[in-house]
């Protein structure tokens, strides 16, 4: 008897679904640590690094996948007779040598994903305080790079483990459990019919009609109104309603295409708690995509672009659902909304 019911919790664990991760985004000193909803890591450090910035990232699972480079440039690319910064890398401002064929050397960046080459050098710099060029001011600020490797360890569930960067163990590779599935968002309806003239003229009226009776603070000679065909029975109205020193705010609403028209307001709720501490967004610096069928956000932390919070979602046939989530705290000049770390992805 006891052997059946061993052998029947054996068989609910195999058909339990793996659980979906929870996103993590956290700072440590100078490094930032974000974890997405597969459990894929990504760390960098920040601050006054001057344009050298070195990335790490680790996937979830028994395999020891895991990618390291060091780059010289950010928003604007180095000057043009900036040396090559390989021969002039210090640690501690003692001369570093990173060799081939383990490493690619170009000259403003070095990238290796070799996993051994990657836990080896994580280990000889981690009691370090700083990596630097020679000759340059550019500085990888050390403090808080052993928080964020143990950070990405205990996400994946490596402590403990033979693959953990910090706090290894004796437990196998197969003790680290796997990347959870990827859920998927299908589109609906990929090539509605598109809007005849008459419906155009129509629901644009009715935009204006909606657009002057919103409490919205924008002046009326910025105020926009954009219509879309979302199914063959829907349209995606948009309409500019608030604006900042480099964000709009929008409100949408699905209508139906033919009078009389019946409009629901399109409302965004994150399928995780942020940072923010806020589930539900705003339409900010809204946008259509008709070739993706994607609704995109872009919520910029200041003018430069190089910090705020991107999304885009898919209309599933009643709502908008979350298919990307990136987020970039760090206003350090690094990179732009394409390039921001990920903390949710769907297929």
């Amino acid at each position: 008897m006891r052997y059946c019911v061993l052998i029947f919790s054996f068989f609910c664990l195999l058909r339990a679904p793996l659980a979906e991760a929870a996103p993590a985004q956290q700072s440590f000193a100078d490094w930032q640590v974000t974890c997405n909803n597969q459990n894929f890591c990504v760390a960098r450090n920040t601050g006054e690094h001057r344009g050298l910035v070195m990335t790490l990232s680790r996937s979830a699972g028994a395999r020891t996948d895991a990618a390291l480079r060091i780059d010289l440039g950010g928003l604007d690319a180095p000057p043009v007779g900036e040396p090559a910064i390989a021969p002039r890398l210090l640690l501690d401002n003692v001369p570093l040598k990173l060799a081939p064929p383990r490493w690619q050397l170009t000259p403003w960046h070095l990238m290796t994903d070799d996993a051994a080459t990657v836990t080896a050098f994580l280990k000889s710099i981690q009691e370090g305080r700083a990596l630097g060029l020679q000759g340059g001011k550019q500085v990888i600020s050390l403090d808080g790079l052993k928080a964020a490797l143990l950070f990405i360890d205990a996400q994946q569930k490596r402590v403990g483990s033979e693959t953990a960067w910090i706090k290894k163990g004796g437990q196998p590779p197969l003790s680290v459990p796997p990347a959870p599935a990827l859920k998927e968002v299908a589109v609906v309806n990929p090539t509605p019919t598109p809007l005849s003239h008459d419906e155009l003229n129509d629901l644009l009226d009715y935009g204006t009609w909606r657009m002057n009776n919103s409490q919205c603070s924008l002046d009326p000679n910025r105020r926009e109104v954009r219509v879309t065909a979302l199914t063959d029975d829907k349209a995606l109205l948009i309409i500019s309603c608030e604006a900042g020193a480099y964000n709009t705010v929008d409100l949408a609403w699905l209508v139906s295409r033919k009078k009389p028209f019946a409009a629901r307001s399109v409302r965004l709720r994150l399928p995780f708690t942020p940072s923010s501490e806020s589930a539900e967004m705003e339409l900010m610096n809204a946008s259509f995509d008709e070739k993706t069928r994607e609704l995109s956000t872009l919520a910029l932390g200041r003018g430069l672009g190089d910090c705020g919070v991107q999304t885009r979602w898919r209309f599933d046939g009643q709502r908008f659902r979350l298919v990307r989530y990136a987020e970039e705290p760090s206003c350090d000049g690094w990179h732009g909304p394409d390039a921001w770390p990920t903390l949710w992805i769907t297929r």
